[in-house]
């Protein structure tokens, strides 16, 4: 089992939607039986700029990150998607063991 994670800014758009929406309706589309985006509170990246989610926080300047958990070969068919259309997308894809107890 792969757990696949994207992570991506609030305002980062593809196919006029949201990057996050685009991510999981291409997941869907693959037959990906789940996903999931989750809005950060707080925050920073490469460039070391802290973000936090207050009332003066600009608008789309906080991270999303958009997971699934899959097989591998699912998980490398999105990805192959997410390269075709060339985009600049960082993610984390490692290998989890999922079950119910």
């Amino acid at each position: 089992m792969i757990l696949l994670s994207f992570y991506i800014s609030e305002k980062q758009h593809h196919a006029d939607m949201p990057l996050y929406e685009w991510l999981l309706e291409e997941a869907k589309s693959l037959g990906v039986h789940g996903g999931s985006a989750f809005r950060a509170i707080a925050g920073f990246g490469r460039h070391g700029r802290m973000h936090e989610d207050t009332f003066f926080e600009l608008a789309g300047e906080l991270a999303v990150k958009v997971e699934f958990s899959l097989d591998d070969a699912l998980a490398e068919q999105l990805l192959g998607r997410i390269r075709r259309h060339n985009m600049n997308v960082f993610y984390l894809k490692q290998t989890v063991e999922a079950g119910v107890v």
